[in-house]
């Protein structure tokens, strides 16, 4: 049978690790130097290693393989203790793969394993002030200086990506800068080089968890909100570029099509690359 399922470039991949832990499924593991395919069992296909390569080498091809095999995988999951189960879990729930958490959940009944609660981050969030949406009216002209300080011109809250409600009419037609969480504390000048006009979703390709859902709100932002445009700020470390690589595959799904422009930034602040892709 044909099926989606993860493609690794040899030449690329460095065997950093750092898809290992994003595929609690265990399909992965690095074996002399470099990641690899251990199952195509294990393999769903969804691609949650793909946003925590730094350097590009997973793919998702379309390909003759076995089916994928929920039941084996749960015995691979249950033995990693309970945090890996829930994630599993919550990865199979935001994909909206039922018939999988349907196979996972009788797994667990049958092992009389307790069920974990399976709100997303999004819905345990709710509660929280922080998390409120909020629009914020930074219209100063930027050529103002209030008592030496340059005003802000962050336009909505929350910024972080995982607590953006992407159906919020704030965001409908407009251009998105998605940064990632460095970017502001490097560039002297962020909001009025960068953020000024824009609406802003932060994040961390390398240290944040529940990246599939990452994907899910851009596709939705993209989709939904119809934004007018994308701005992707990285840094220079390779880590970084996970980012970049999850909006192209956010842009790759999404049924329109948006410009993206990358603006790459050295340590110092510096813009080493500012182009349209």
């Amino acid at each position: 049978m044909k099926r989606q399922i993860i493609k690794i470039d040899e030449e690329k991949c460095t065997g950093c690790g750092l898809c290992i832990p994003n595929c609690p499924e265990g399909a992965l593991k690095i074996i002399d130097n470099k990641a690899r395919l251990i199952s195509d069992l294990f393999c769903d296909g969804l691609g949650a290693c793909i946003g925590h390569c730094p350097e590009g080498a997973i793919t998702i091809e379309e390909r003759e393989s076995g089916p994928y095999d929920e039941r084996k995988v749960m015995e691979n999951i249950i033995q990693q203790g309970p945090n890996v189960i829930k994630e599993h879990l919550l990865h199979l729930k935001n994909h909206g793969e039922n018939e999988y958490l349907h196979i996972a959940l009788t797994v667990l009944n049958e092992k009389n394993i307790q069920v974990p609660d399976l709100r997303s981050n999004q819905q345990e969030h709710h509660g929280c002030p922080g998390a409120q949406m909020k629009i914020l009216n930074n219209e100063t002209n930027q050529n103002e200086v209030v008592k030496g300080t340059r005003p802000s011109t962050l336009q909505q809250w929350p910024v972080q990506l995982h607590l953006l409600p992407v159906m919020a009419p704030q965001f409908n037609g407009k251009d998105l800068l998605v940064s990632a969480d460095c970017a502001a504390y490097t560039a002297g000048d962020f909001h009025k080089d960068f953020l000024k006009g824009k609406v802003l979703a932060i994040a961390c390709p390398k240290l944040d968890s529940g990246q599939e859902v990452y994907l899910e709100k851009l596709i939705g932002l993209i989709d939904h909100a119809k934004v007018n445009t994308i701005t992707v700020i990285i840094m220079e470390v390779p880590c970084c570029r996970g980012l970049l690589v999850l909006v192209q595959k956010a842009l790759s799904q999404a049924a329109r099509k948006v410009p993206l422009k990358v603006i790459e930034l050295s340590i110092k602040g510096e813009v080493l690359r500012e182009e349209w892709v």
